[in-house]
C-alpha cells in the first residue's frame, strides 16, 4: 500500500513538472522573434495562443495517463511477487522435482553510475589516493646515507626560536599474544613481570608515562592481582600516567582477518576496559601488523577514537611521505561523501618501532639512548657505539646530540609537536630497565627544559598526550582536520621493510587454521543468536532457572579465543609451529563449546511444551552433524542411522532473511524419504559418497534436501527409513553416480543412472547457468551465464 501511494505521488509530480515545462516552452516559442518572422504557422492572437496551449496540455495529459497506467501495472506485479511466498518446487507425475521458473532474471545488470554514488557528494576529493601514489613511485631503493631508506635531513638552528619544539617520549612494550612462545608462556615468562614493574615504577614519579594495547594479556594479569593493585591501576589511568591504546583484545592482523572478528575482538577489549577500569580508548596504536587495511581506521573512528598511529608501511611510501611532509593525514574511506569517516593518522617514518629507529634518522645515534643496552647487559648496539649513563658531566653533550635527532625528525612533519616512541618487543620486563630508561631520560629532559636558548620542551607522554598537544597547537577540537593536513584514501598493502623483502607470504600461509578461524566465526554468530533467542523465551516463560545460563561463559571464552587468533602472528601464520598448535587447540575447544551452546538453545526452542525442557550435559538431546577429532583434523560428517522410527533433523538459518537451501546429510541406507515437520514430502536427492576419485564409501549415502528456512529460525525435518517399493518415487530419491574406469558397487534396491566414462565432452545447465566439462578428465571447461563467458584452460591429460 505504501508503495502504491509513493508511485501515485511520484506520477503526479512528474505530471506537474511536465505541464510546467511545456508551459515554459510554449511561452518561449511565443516570444521567439524568429517564429514571428517565419510566417503564419503560429497564431498571433491571444485566443489562438490559448487554444493552442490547451491542445498541447490535453495531448500531454493523455501521454501522462498512459505512463501512470504502465507504472501502476508494474507496481501491482511487484506487489504480487512481494506478498506471495515463492513457490516450493513442483512435483510432477514423473516423480522428479522441478523448481518454478523465476518471474524475473536472477542476474541483473548494474549501471556503472550505481557504483560511483560518492562522486556527487559534497566532501572534497582526497589529496592522496594510494593507487595513484603507488603508480608514481619508482621503488628504486636508493641509499639515503645514515637513514638508509630515506635522505639527509638539514635544518636551520633558529627555526624554533618563535615556536619551541614540543617533544613527547612515549614508553611502550609490544607484547605479542603468541609468536616465538605461546600466549601463556609469554605471560608467565615476561608479560606479568612487565605489568608488575609498571605498577610499582609508575607510582615512583608522577611524570612517568606508559601505554598498553593488548587487553588479552592485561585481563589475565588483572585476574591475578589484588584489589589494592587494581585500585592503583585505576588511579594511574585516571591521572593520565597509563593509557590503554586501541583497546582491542589483540593488535590484529589487517590482511587475513574478517571484519566480523576484527569488530568482535575490539568490542571484547572495550567492554572489558569499561567494566573493569571504566575507561574508553581514545587513540589507536598499531606498530606491528604487516601492512594496513582501510577497514581498521573506519572501525576505530566508529568506536569514537579520534587518532591513530601506524608503523609497518613500505619504505618507499614512507620516504615519499616524509619528503612531502604527508606522514600525518586524515584517513578517509574511498566511498565517504562527507568526510564523516576521517580519522587523524600518524605514520612513523623509519625502519622499525624499536629505540634505534624512533628518536631520529640515525640509528647509530638513537641506539646510544636505549639505556637497556648499557654495557654489561644482554643486548648491545650493532653500530658498536654503546649508550652511556647520563651524568652531570656529560648531560650537555648527550642532550645536544639527542636534540639534533629530534629536530631532524620533526622536519618530516608539519607541526612543532614531535612523537618519539621508546620501547620494543617485551620491553620493561625487569625493574632495572625501568630505572635505566626513566632516570636517564629524565636527566636529559631536565637539562633541555632548563635551557630556554634551546627552544625545546621535552617530557614523557602517552599517545593521547601527543595528539592532544598537536590539536592544541593548531587550535582545533580533537578529531577535526588540522589545517593544511592532507586527506588520504586507500590502504598500505603490500608491505616491504627493506630491499625486496615483501611480507606477502602470510596472506596464504597455514590455510587450514585460516579456514578454522572462519568456521569458528560462523558458529559463534549462530550460537550468540540462538542463545539470545532461547534465553528470551525462557525468561518470558519464567523458566530461566532451568536454562543453562553458564553457556554465556562459553560464548565469552569463544569470543576471546577467536579474538586472540586475530593477532598478527596467529591468523597470519607467522608463529612457531608449537604456537600454531596452541592456537588450534584453543579454536577447537571453543568450537566444541559453541556446539554445546547451539544444541542447548535449539533443544529449548523446538520444544512445543517448554516445561518439559531438561538440561543434561552428559546426554544432550541433539547432536551436531559434524565432528573434529583433533585441532589439525578435517571435519567428519555424522552418519545418521535410520530404523523404523523417524529421525529428526533440526536446521538453523542464522541469516536475517529467508533462504531456500539444499541441506546435505549422510545416512546409512538408500531407503530414505524426507518429510517436513507436518509430514509433507520434501524434494531430495540421494548421492554416493566417494573415498577417492573411483571408490565409493560403502553403506553411506548423502541425502540432499531442498528446504525453505525461516529467517533467524529453525526448521525440523523427518528422516524415515522406508522398505516398501514406493519409497523412492514418493520421496523423489535418485542415486547419481559418475562411472570411471574402476567398478562401482551398485545398491540393488536403488534406481541408478550411470554416466559411463567417455571422451566426449558434456554439459549441465539450468535457466541461469551452463557448465561444460571435459569428458576424459571431468574438469570444468567453460561456463556461461547470460551474456558472460568464462573459459578455463585445458590442463591436458
Amino acid at each position: 500500500m505504501k508503495l502504491k501511494k509513493q508511485v501515485t505521488v511520484c506520477g503526479a509530480a512528474i505530471f506537474c513538472v511536465a505541464v510546467f515545462s511545456l508551459y515554459l516552452m510554449l511561452d518561449r516559442v511565443q516570444h521567439d522573434p524568429t517564429r514571428h518572422q517565419s510566417g503564419g504557422n503560429f497564431p498571433r492572437s491571444q485566443i489562438s495562443v490559448l487554444q493552442n496551449r490547451i491542445e498541447q496540455l490535453e495531448q500531454l495529459l493523455e501521454e501522462n495517463h498512459e505512463i501512470i497506467s504502465h507504472i501502476k501495472d508494474s507496481v501491482l506485479e511487484l506487489t504480487a511477487h512481494a506478498e506471495g511466498q515463492p513457490a516450493l518446487p513442483q512435483h510432477p507425475l514423473n516423480g522428479s522435482w522441478v523448481l518454478p521458473a523465476e518471474s524475473r532474471p536472477s542476474f541483473l545488470s548494474v549501471s556503472p553510475q550505481d557504483c560511483q554514488f560518492a562522486l556527487g557528494g559534497k566532501g572534497q576529493s582526497p589529496d592522496l589516493q594510494m593507487l595513484a601514489v603507488y603508480s608514481l613511485l619508482p621503488f628504486d631503493n636508493q641509499d639515503g646515507g645514515v637513514w638508509k631508506q630515506g635522505f639527509d635531513i638539514t635544518y636551520e638552528p633558529n627555526e624554533w626560536d618563535t615556536e619551541p619544539l614540543q617533544v613527547f617520549v612515549v614508553p611502550h612494550s609490544h607484547n605479542d599474544p603468541g609468536w616465538i612462545k605461546t600466549f601463556d608462556k609469554y605471560y608467565y615468562d615476561q608479560t606479568q613481570h612487565i605489568l608488575n614493574s609498571m605498577l610499582l615504577k609508575m607510582q615512583e614519579d608522577p611524570r612517568r608515562r606508559f601505554i598498553w594495547s593488548e587487553i588479552s594479556f592485561f585481563s589475565k594479569w588483572w585476574d591475578n592481582i589484588s584489589a589494592q593493585k587494581r585500585a592503583a591501576v585505576r588511579r594511574l589511568v585516571g591521572n593520565g600516567q597509563l593509557e590503554m591504546v586501541t583497546g582491542g583484545w589483540v593488535m590484529p592482523d589487517e590482511a587475513n582477518s574478517h571484519y566480523f572478528a576484527m569488530i568482535d575482538q575490539l568490542i571484547e577489549g572495550h567492554q572489558w576496559l569499561e567494566k573493569n577500569i571504566g575507561v574508553t580508548p581514545r587513540s589507536g596504536w598499531a606498530v606491528d601488523p604487516f601492512g594496513y587495511s582501510s577497514t581498521m581506521p573506519y572501525l576505530l573512528k566508529r568506536s569514537n577514537l579520534t587518532a591513530m598511529l601506524i608503523q609497518r608501511v613500505h619504505y618507499s611510501i614512507k620516504k615519499h611521505f616524509a619528503a612531502t611532509q604527508n606522514l600525518e593525514f586524515m584517513w578517509r574511506q574511498t566511498w565517504d561523501p562527507d568526510s564523516s569517516t576521517d580519522i587523524l593518522c600518524h605514520m612513523m617514518p623509519f625502519y622499525s618501532y624499536d629505540v634505534p629507529h624512533t628518536c631520529g634518522p640515525d640509528p647509530k645515534i638513537c641506539c646510544q639512548f636505549d639505556f637497556k643496552r648499557l654495557p654489561g647487559g644482554r643486548i648491545n648496539c650493532p653500530w658498536k657505539v654503546p649508550p652511556r649513563a647520563i651524568t652531570d658531566a656529560n648531560v650537555a653533550e648527550r642532550a645536544q646530540l639527542l636534540l639534533d635527532q629530534y629536530r631532524k625528525k620533526s622536519k618530516l612533519y608539519r607541526s612543532k609537536v614531535l612523537l618519539v616512541p621508546l620501547g620494543d618487543d617485551f620491553r620493561y620486563d625487569k625493574p632495572q630497565e625501568w630505572d635505566a630508561q626513566f632516570l636517564n631520560y629524565q636527566r636529559i629532559f631536565d637539562f633541555l627544559n632548563s635551557r630556554p636558548d634551546l627552544h625545546v620542551q621535552a617530557q614523557f607522554g602517552t599517545l593521547s598526550d601527543y595528539f592532544d598537544a598537536l590539536y592544541k597547537k593548531v587550535g582545533i577540537v580533537p578529531g577535526m582536520r588540522p589545517p593544511g593536513f592532507p586527506v588520504l584514501t586507500g590502504d598500505f598493502f603490500s608491505y616491504a621493510d627493506r630491499e625486496d623483502h615483501y611480507w606477502t607470504g602470510y596472506f596464504t600461509s597455514r590455510p587450514f587454521y585460516k579456514s578454522l578461524d572462519r568456521v569458528l566465526e560462523s558458529h559463534l554468530r549462530g550460537a550468540e543468536i540462538l542463545y539470545s533467542l532461547a534465553l528470551a523465551h525462557a525468561r518470558r516463560a519464567g523458566a530461566d532457572g532451568r536454562y543453562p545460563l553458564s553457556d554465556y561463559a562459553l560464548l565469552t571464552n569463544a569470543r576471546r579465543n577467536l579474538g586472540l587468533f586475530q593477532h598478527h602472528d596467529a591468523i597470519a601464520g607467522t608463529a612457531k609451529e608449537a604456537v600454531a598448535v596452541d592456537y588450534g587447540v584453543r579454536l577447537l575447544h571453543s568450537l566444541t563449546n559453541l556446539k554445546r551452546v547451539i544444541i542447548n538453545a535449539a533443544h529449548y526452542l523446538v520444544l512445543g511444551d517448554k516445561d518439559t525442557y531438561h538440561h543434561n550435559p552428559a546426554a544432550p538431546f541433539l547432536g551436531m552433524d559434524e565432528t573434529r577429532s583433533s585441532q589439525d583434523s578435517l571435519p567428519e560428517k555424522t552418519v545418521i542411522k535410520l530404523d523404523t522410527s523417524p529421525r529428526f533433523l533440526v536446521v538453523f538459518n542464522p541469516l536475517e532473511q529467508e533462504r531456500l537451501s539444499v541441506v546435505p546429510v549422510l545416512v546409512d541406507t538408500p531407503h530414505v524419504r524426507v518429510l517436513s515437520e507436518e509430514g509433507q514430502p520434501l524434494p531430495s536427492q540421494l548421492s554416493a559418497v566417494w573415498n577417492s576419485a573411483t571408490d565409493v564409501v560403502p553403506d553411506v549415502y548423502q541425502v540432499s534436501v531442498l528446504v525453505r528456512l525461516p529467517a533467524l529460525g529453525l526448521r525440523v525435518l523427518q528422516l524415515h527409513k522406508s522398505l516398501d517399493g514406493h519409497a523412492a518415487p514418493r520421496a523423489s530419491t535418485r542415486l547419481y553416480l559418475h562411472g570411471r574406469d574402476a567398478p562401482v558397487r551398485k545398491p540393488e534396491a536403488v534406481p541408478l543412472h550411470i554416466f559411463p566414462a567417455a571422451a566426449d565432452d558434456f554439459c549441465l545447465e539450468n535457466q541461469h547457468l551452463q557448465a561444460c566439462f571435459l569428458g576424459r578428465t571431468g574438469l570444468l571447461q567453460v561456463t556461461t551465464s547470460g551474456h558472460a563467458l568464462c573459459l578455463l584452460a585445458d590442463p591436458g591429460p
